[in-house]
């Protein structure tokens, strides 16, 4: 694991200091700032802002309330429907700080629009005539604004913009919040109208819940992000173990061996301890013969998964992937085919077996 040195550089911030802890780290030529909070509770003059939360999703629901526990002025912007009704049982009160999504981003300084993807698309022109000057719009993801040629979402040029997005599932960032460990976030600053964008996003950023700030820009994030999900976070994963739980079981092993050795000592045994102690550590502290193996191996798939991976960038990169993406979400019986492609992982051999092992567990305990 990387240990960050720490000094202490104070951000002038309206004429009032605050102070970021600044880590350095060089990588050969390359240098990169990675800031932290160096108080729990930050003081800010965002919380004196109105921030409106359009999207009860995930991440809407979660920096909504992370945000609200760390004494921010937030109301919520939705549909009502399931999301509604989700925060009315979390506490939000309609007409007080649960509104429709144009009420909401008519109250709103600062407008965090974490609508899907699509549903931002479709809901573009109901919040356009609210942006008006010197209000900032949010995002926890560049899609929008890195393919408005596609999508169409062209902000004023009277507001800032700006970015935070946090590296992790939205229950990931609340479980963090209450445990009070945070997750790693980026930002970023698209439109700096005000000259206090930037600024702007750190606190946000800090006040979601983040553990550590690292800037990027709209376009890196994006194209980072929907690439590693496509690849190492998600996709590549989940063919990786299907893959080798078929190639067992078409050798003669047993579902639960197969699981075992694919599924469940990664998750449960060897993640975590790469995660703590890097991959180097991993090959150091494992038998001799798991060791060479495991190191002669990696080259050969590197060697066959690079290609792969460059190619997927590519595509996300020059935009035919989300061309893609927005006609398969964009028809109205997507959900209804999701579920039946989900349903279709789920009642795979690989995580049938899963089930079945659990259910041992249960009976256990």
């Amino acid at each position: 694991m990387i240990k960050l040195p720490k000094f202490t550089n104070p951000l002038y911030l309206n004429k009032r200091f605050i102070n970021y802890n600044i880590h350095k780290l060089n990588y050969g030529h390359f240098t990169e700032d990675i800031y932290s909070l160096p108080k729990s509770n930050l003081e800010t003059i965002t919380k004196n802002k109105n921030i409106s939360i359009i999207g009860y999703g995930p991440q809407g629901r979660s920096q909504s309330l992370n945000l609200k526990d760390n004494g921010f002025k937030v109301n919520i912007g939705v549909r009502k429907g399931d999301s509604w009704n989700t925060a009315l049982k979390d506490g939000w009160i309609e007409n007080k700080n649960l509104f429709s999504i144009e009420e909401s981003a008519k109250r709103g300084d600062i407008i965090k629009y974490l609508l899907s993807d699509a549903g931002q698309i479709e809901n573009w022109k109901y919040l356009l005539p609210h942006l008006t000057e010197n209000k900032t719009l949010y995002f926890s993801h560049g899609f929008g604004i890195v393919y408005q040629e596609i999508t169409k979402i062209i902000p004023p040029k009277n507001i800032d913009v700006i970015l935070v997005a946090p590296k992790g599932p939205g229950i990931k960032l609340r479980e963090s919040f209450i445990n009070k460990k945070g997750i790693n976030s980026s930002f970023a600053v698209y439109q700096d109208y005000s000259g206090n964008a930037r600024n702007k996003a750190m606190e946000i950023g800090f006040g979601i819940g983040s553990k550590y700030l690292f800037e990027t820009t709209f376009k890196n994030e994006v194209y980072s992000d929907l690439t590693g999900e496509r690849c190492v976070l998600m996709g590549l994963i989940q063919g990786a173990f299907k893959a080798q739980y078929d190639v067992l079981i078409e050798n003669g092993h047993s579902p639960s061996e197969a699981y075992n050795e694919t599924v469940e000592e990664a998750l449960e045994s060897l993640f975590p301890l790469i995660h703590e102690n890097g991959m180097d550590w991993m090959f150091e502290n494992c038998s001799t013969t798991a060791q060479r193996g495991a190191l002669d191996w990696s080259h050969k798939f590197e060697k066959v998964i690079k290609p792969v991976i460059r190619e997927c960038y590519e595509e996300v990169k020059n935009g035919n992937e989300i061309k893609n993406v927005i006609k398969i979400n964009s028809n109205p019986n997507y959900k209804c085919e999701l579920k039946k492609e989900l349903k279709s992982i789920s009642n795979s051999n690989l995580w049938n077996t899963r089930r079945l092992i659990k259910q041992i567990d249960l009976k256990k305990n």
